[in-house]
C-alpha cells in the first residue's frame, strides 16, 4: 500500500504542476496580446474604412469613365435630333408635292445613293 499511495501522491503533484504551468502560460500569452486578446490594435479601425472608401471611389470612377466614353458624341437620345432630316425622305416629299418631276427625282436619288458626291459646278 505504501507504493500505491506514493503513486497517487505523485499523480496529484504532477497534475497540479501541469495545471499551474498551463495557467501560467495562458496568463503570459494573454498579457502580451493587445486589447485582452481581441485584435491587432487600432490600425484595422483605420484601414478598413479607407479600403471601403477606395472601393467606392473606384466604382464611381469606372462608371464615370464608361459614361464619358458612351456619351463622347453627345447623349444617345440627341443623335437623331442633331443628325438632321433624311435627304432621301426630303427628296421623296418634294417629288410627292410635285416640285420636281420623275427624271429629276431619279437623277438626284442616284446622286444621293452613290458613294461619291457629285463634282461642284464652277459657275
Amino acid at each position: 500500500m505504501r507504493i500505491a499511495s506514493w503513486f497517487a501522491a505523485r499523480r496529484r503533484v504532477a497534475s497540479s504542476k501541469e495545471s499551474d504551468m498551463h495557467t501560467h502560460t495562458l496568463a503570459q500569452v494573454a498579457a502580451h496580446m493587445p486589447h485582452d486578446g481581441w485584435g491587432g490594435g487600432p490600425g484595422w479601425f483605420i484601414v478598413f474604412p479607407i479600403l471601403w472608401f477606395l472601393l467606392a471611389v473606384a466604382i464611381v470612377f469606372l462608371v464615370a469613365r464608361g459614361a464619358r466614353r458612351r456619351f463622347r458624341n453627345g447623349p444617345p437620345w440627341a443623335h437623331h435630333a442633331t443628325a438632321g432630316p433624311n435627304p432621301v425622305a426630303i427628296l421623296g416629299e418634294r417629288y410627292a408635292r410635285g416640285e420636281i418631276d420623275e427624271t429629276e427625282y431619279r437623277s438626284r436619288l442616284d446622286v444621293l445613293r452613290s458613294s461619291t458626291p457629285p463634282a461642284a459646278d464652277a459657275g
